[in-house]
């Protein structure tokens, strides 16, 4: 299984901190789960500016029909692509079939994200990483159903 590296724990998100329970935090010790956070395997520093997709979701930035932007302008759309195919690899190097990510965020949204706006509206639909792994047929819950009552269930799921 597939994790977003800021729930397991790991001090990636933009502004430098993490999210994260300690039962994640335990399986990814353990080297039982594989963590990623695409934006900083893409190449974008912590702490870095927010971004949000202009124009669209995650599916029309891999159509090429909308952008990702940081908050000062400046077009990230490409180090977004980069850490998405990046975790792709990983995924199907390692045979997973199921990822749990971050929600709202502009690569690993599972059901909505950031408008584009930066007023903190939101859109339904996945961001750049998560319509990646989707369309390649993994299975995606948001953090929000592991904290719920999923959470043992998505556990007992063996990818390897």
């Amino acid at each position: 299984m597939l994790v977003s590296a800021c729930l397991a724990g790991c001090c990636c998100r933009y502004n430098g901190k993490a999210y994260g329970n300690e039962p994640l935090r335990s399986l990814a010790r353990q080297g039982l789960i594989e963590v990623a956070c695409p934006e900083t395997l893409g190449g974008l520093p912590v702490p870095r500016p927010r971004a949000e997709i202009v124009g669209g979701t995650g599916d029309d930035v891999l159509l090429g029909r909308a952008c990702v932007l940081n908050e000062y302008g400046k077009d990230v759309t490409d180090i977004f692509l980069r850490g998405a195919f990046y975790v792709l690899e990983i995924v199907q190097r390692e045979g997973i079939k199921h990822a749990i990510l971050k929600d709202k965020s502009p690569s690993c949204g599972v059901y909505c994200v950031y408008d584009g706006s930066f007023k903190g509206r939101l859109r339904k639909g996945r961001g750049v990483t998560s319509a990646l792994l989707y369309r390649h047929g993994v299975t995606l819950f948001s953090e929000d159903e592991v904290w719920g009552e999923h959470f043992l269930e998505l556990l007992s799921i063996d990818d390897r």
